[in-house]
Order: C-alpha cells, then sequence, then structure tokens
C-alpha cells in the first residue's frame, strides 16, 4: 500500500489539518501494521488522541521510514 506523501495530503505543503493528520495517522498504522503495532487489532481505526502513540511506536520500531512519518504526523 502506498502511502500519501504530507505533502500530497497538505494544501500549502507545510503543515496538516487535524484530519490529514488522522488520515496519515491511520494509513502509518495499517502499513506499518506488523512492524510497529502487531498486539493491536489490525481493524482498529485511529483516533486524534491515539495520534502521539502512533507517532512513539514510529519511531520506535518503524525503522527510518517510520521515524521520518512520525515527524511530519506529529509537527
Amino acid at each position: 500500500m502506498r502511502m500519501k506523501a504530507p505533502s500530497e495530503l497538505a494544501e500549502d505543503g507545510l503543515e496538516l489539518t487535524p484530519g490529514q493528520r488522522l488520515t496519515l495517522a491511520q494509513q502509518a498504522f495499517e502499513g506499518f501494521h506488523s512492524r510497529c503495532f502487531w498486539f493491536m487489532r489490525r481493524d482498529a481505526q485511529i483516533t486524534e488522541q491515539e495520534i502521539p502513540y502512533i507517532c512513539s511506536r514510529l519511531r520506535a520500531d518503524g525503522g527510518r521510514a517510520g521515524f521520518l512519518l512520525a515527524a511530519q504526523i506529529c509537527r
């Protein structure tokens, strides 16, 4: 599954709206599930309150790609 680049999501290319952050966090959860979120239900729906946790797991276990994605989500 190809995740959209944050610049594709953000109209100005710099900052994501709350909805765009949530969409990107959901895509990251699905794309990195087996690597970072294996202990969570695969069909979980990410909420705004869970975004910091998603970012911390991406940073810890997502490798370089996860680390960079977390930086975009948690700006």
